[in-house]
């Protein structure tokens, strides 16, 4: 069983930074790409960021040159800089097998950014 567990959200004020975890069990990571998304509130999920099991990224228009998205063994990461308070959301962990196609999700973490 596929258990991502994501950790680092919190209360910054605008212009600050976050860096999220996500501690990711139960298969072999190598053949997944990782995402994080966020869902506002009364808004849609939608992409932030993702890596792929060989490296590669791609960011949301809306976070580029801003956060940075990374992964060390099971574990991925999203450095958040410069955060507006549009940034505001409940973050999730996203793996998908690259072979399947089959995702899994994380239960999330808030973020919440003041002004």
């Amino acid at each position: 069983q596929v258990q991502l567990v994501e950790s680092g959200g919190g209360l910054v004020q605008a212009g600050g930074s976050l860096r999220l975890s996500c501690a990711a069990s139960g298969s072999i990571f190598s053949i997944y790409t990782m995402g994080w998304y966020r869902q506002a509130p009364g808004k849609q999920r939608e992409l932030v960021a993702a890596i792929s099991s060989g490296g590669s990224t791609n960011y949301a228009d809306s976070v580029k040159g801003r956060f940075t998205v990374s992964r060390d063994k099971n574990t991925t990461y999203l450095q958040m800089n410069s955060l507006k308070p549009e940034d505001t959301a409940v973050y999730y962990c996203n793996a998908r097998n690259d072979y399947s196609g089959v995702h899994f999700w994380g239960k999330g973490t808030l973020v919440t950014v003041s002004s």
